[in-house]
């Protein structure tokens, strides 16, 4: 696998606040063959003195990164998102350690992206930015000082997806064909707002319990990796609920 992997996979950094980390990050990034630098509501200025010094010969990943005002349209166009993580949740979720979770990340056709997301320095990612993604990454670490620095958890990452595109393990991560490619994150989106909807309308959900089931039914269709033809079905099976509910007598 060449570069080209790489170049689809974007980094994805949900409100950071350390200018140090973000030039850390740049150069992290560029040094493992990754450009595409998302940054979700950043608290901290890209473009300082701070993350320039850090960056180094990177600055032009730091100018060049693009900012979005919420992570649904930090992941717009991805197919694939891979959340890292230590939370526990009340579902249970799988948590993998990134050289049995990444391949699957460059595991895409030519034509799709995909997203790898990290939290803010001091809180993570929160459990409604959890349910954007379909796996979960934890790096393994000391129990006496688990928690990574997010630069050094970018940089562990950002490894091993190098790694992968290089010649010894080219096999591990070939391109699946065309049939088996995932709906994007945005299509399966719409499909999870609509299937509330009418979960709502019939009585199934509730709106003090809507939140939890909607997690369970994410994670759910998360693991059947739908289609895009997949996901239409579903959504026709929704569109005659909702005929059915209007014209019932």
């Amino acid at each position: 696998m060449s570069d080209t992997a790489l170049s689809r996979v974007r980094i994805v950094l949900v409100e950071p606040a350390g200018a140090l980390n973000l030039g850390s990050i740049a150069r992290i990034m560029k040094n493992m063959g990754l450009r595409h630098l998302v940054l979700v509501n950043p608290q901290c200025d890209r473009t300082s003195e701070e993350a320039r010094r850090m960056a180094v010969h990177a600055a032009d990943v730091l100018e060049g990164a693009t900012i979005a005002a919420s992570l649904p349209e930090a992941l717009s166009g991805c197919h694939r998102a891979i959340a890292t993580t230590t939370r526990t949740r009340a579902i249970a979720t799988a948590l993998e350690p990134p050289k049995a979770a990444l391949p699957w990340l460059l595991n895409t056709p030519s034509t799709e992206h995909s997203a790898l997301i990290f939290g803010s320095e001091e809180h993570g990612l929160s459990n409604e930015a959890l349910n954007y993604a379909q796996r979960f990454v934890c790096i393994p670490s000391s129990s006496e000082y688990a928690s990574l620095n997010l630069a050094q958890a970018v940089a562990v990452c950002c490894y091993e997806l190098y790694q992968l595109t290089q010649a010894p393990v080219q096999s591990a991560v070939s391109s699946p064909p065309a049939e088996d490619a995932i709906a994007a994150i945005d299509t399966l989106e719409d499909y999870y707002q609509h299937l509330e909807t009418v979960l709502l309308k019939i009585g199934y959900l509730y709106p003090h319990t809507a939140t939890s089931r909607m997690e369970k039914f994410r994670r759910l269709f998360n693991r059947a990796a739908l289609s895009d033809p997949e996901v239409a079905m579903l959504r026709g099976i929704l569109r005659q609920i909702d005929w059915a509910i209007e014209n019932k007598s």
